[in-house]
């Protein structure tokens, strides 16, 4: 268990007031160094404060949105909500955090997840340590000093021997280029880019662009209430039902109860998740009338996206398999949508492996599209050709709306990052060494960067598991690294190229030998003209990436050279390749 639980441990020097850094903008403030800087204040940037505090050592956050939550702070469209039950994606390193707090609903909606966000902030008085409406532009490393040195939109200039980047995996918004948006006399939002105060739709044409998870989600919502709505769908979706519900009294202090042998548990799961035993039987052992009866009773159970992809095993590699469940999933769909011609629109190709794809989860989606006010375009056939004065002209004719959504999500992964100057006082640059994609070691550094860190980087489990989880380990991970360098006198860590280069044959070998690079999604970064296209997240599962990132650490972190800055070469903490 990390030091980050360990409150006994080190000096509470982390506890100090930062006055110059307080608040949430303001006049640029002058350089001053700290032991770590920290780029982002949602789940995982929150948790690295309160870790450096239990070390005793002092942190300094930049935060671009006016207060914590991250995408949770960001992402306010109708119908946002998890797809973890409430109950795991929950902070487990304070049982006092645990008896606190109360959940409603079996997945929580964006409203209780940022006030959950804002409680953990008041409860462990965060937001002292950073700053909020400021953004990062860059952040450069001297080499000589041995200091990262972040600049902000603001003008500050911060430095600090350490800088984790917990920009999130999912929050930097992909607008498609569609020409004429300036010429739109309605209004247009992003859902990754939602706005504080209430939009309404009653009495409006509105049209969504996008069915992935966040289009789901929002598509039954808004038809409620729109006079009419138009789904631009660019590719259909397999999506099964959530079946959420309240919380039902005394469910959560019954979990609760059991939290530590949980969290024992979901250590070696492949999502970071229970709920859904490992199967043990293949789609050959079962008749065709059986399997029918046992993918019945998971759709109408419902929950989280392994339910479908847990029924038999190797669904995600075997093609029979894999397309037992997406058949099932088909025919559901023609059963629910009443208009056949709609149903076979929304049903997904056959050459699109169930699971390829974020699986989301949903509450009336395909039901939607038997109200009479709802309409879907088939961008496949049609695409848009532009948006005009009074709505969106596709290859078939114009759509007059009064309100446009974008659900065309994010420059997964990769794109926060990347919008920071992140470079070295010698010329390496992230861009650069990403520049055929992006080559980490354990998603956790990149060799040429030293002392920089990612939480949930590209090549590590990241979007498949339960963040929170995936958070805690991360972090966990990194402040028992620094305490490794500072037992030992040294104060530089890097990943050699050797291990990087491994790692990243290993992830791709791990995803090649799946059905999951067969998508064009954003798991390999399609849905950006020009990104390069590589399978982001380790698919090797949860348990499996722990255990190798706890190996590497109990061989003196094989793969990383740890130093003295200003030595001539490496010393003693030199890790064995």
């Amino acid at each position: 268990m990390g030091l980050a639980r360990d409150a006994a441990r080190g000096s509470k020097r982390g506890d100090r007031p930062m006055n110059e850094m307080t608040g949430r903008g303001g006049a640029a403030q002058r350089q001053r160094e700290v032991d770590v800087l920290v780029v982002g204040m949602g789940f995982a940037g929150m948790y690295v404060l309160h870790c450096l505090r239990q070390r005793g050592l002092t942190g300094r956050a930049f935060e671009a949105g006016s207060d914590v939550g991250g995408t949770w702070y960001w992402n306010r469209y109708p119908g946002c909500r998890v797809d973890v039950d409430s109950v795991q994606y929950s902070y487990n390193f304070s049982d006092m955090l645990t008896r606190d707090w109360q959940w409603t609903e079996r997945f929580a909606s964006q409203p209780e997840l940022l006030r959950y966000a804002n409680h953990v902030a008041d409860r462990f008085d965060l937001r002292r340590d950073a700053k909020f409406d400021t953004r990062v532009v860059s952040a450069e490393f001297d080499g000589g000093t041995n200091l990262w040195t972040l600049r902000t939109d603001k003008g500050d200039v911060a430095s600090a021997p350490y800088c984790v980047m917990a920009t999130g995996s999912l929050s930097t918004p992909y607008r498609p280029p569609f020409p004429g948006i300036e010429d739109f006399r309605g209004e247009w939002h992003h859902t990754g880019a939602w706005p504080h105060e209430e939009v309404r739709f009653g009495g409006k044409r509105v049209g969504v662009v996008g069915t992935g998870s966040t289009g789901i989600q929002a598509i039954p919502v808004i038809a409620a209430e729109a006079a009419h709505l138009t789904v631009f769908q660019r590719t259909p979706q397999y999506t099964t039902p959530a079946r959420n519900r309240p919380m039902a009294p005394g469910e959560q202090r019954a979990f609760n109860v059991r939290r530590a042998q949980w969290h024992d548990e979901v250590r070696d799961t492949f999502t970071a998740m229970t709920g859904f035993p490992a199967p043990t039987r293949t789609v050959r052992d079962d008749t065709p009338e059986e399997r029918r009866a046992y993918f019945e009773k998971r759709w109408e159970e419902g929950g989280m996206p392994q339910a479908m992809l847990t029924t038999y095993e190797n669904i995600n590699i075997d093609r029979e398999a894999n397309a037992a469940v997406a058949d099932f999933v088909r025919d559901k769909i023609r059963e629910i949508v009443k208009d056949p011609e709609v149903a076979e629109r929304l049903c997904p190709p056959e050459d699109l492996p169930i699971g390829s794809k974020r699986p989301p989860i949903d509450t009336d989606y395909y039901e939607t599209y038997n109200r009479d006010n709802v309409s879907l375009v088939d961008l496949g056939c049609t695409p848009i050709e532009r948006v005009t004065a009074g709505g969106i002209k596709t290859a078939d004719g114009e759509h007059g709306l009064d309100v446009i959504v974008f659900a065309t999500g994010f420059d997964a992964m990769t794109g926060s990052l990347l919008a920071i100057d992140i470079r070295t006082s010698d010329g390496a640059s992230l861009k650069d060494a990403w520049s055929d994609g992006p080559d980490t070691y354990l998603g956790l550094m990149v060799a040429g960067l030293p002392n920089l860190f990612m939480i949930n980087g590209p090549g590590s489990p990241s979007v498949k598991t339960n963040m929170i989880i995936a958070i805690e380990q991360h972090a966990d991970w990194i402040m028992d690294l620094i305490g490794h360098l500072a037992a030992r006198g040294l104060n530089r860590v890097e990943a050699t190229e050797r291990a990087q280069a491994a790692w990243v044959a290993h992830a791709c070998e791990v995803a090649d030998a799946t059905l999951m690079p067969v998508a064009d999604s954003w798991y390999v970064g399609a849905n950006v003209p020009g990104k390069k296209r590589v399978y982001m997240p380790y698919f090797g599962g949860f348990g499996r990436y722990r255990g190798i990132c706890d190996e590497i650490a109990a061989d003196g972190y094989r793969g990383f050279v740890l130093s003295r800055a200003g030595a001539a070469e490496a010393t003693a903490g030199v890790a064995a390749e």
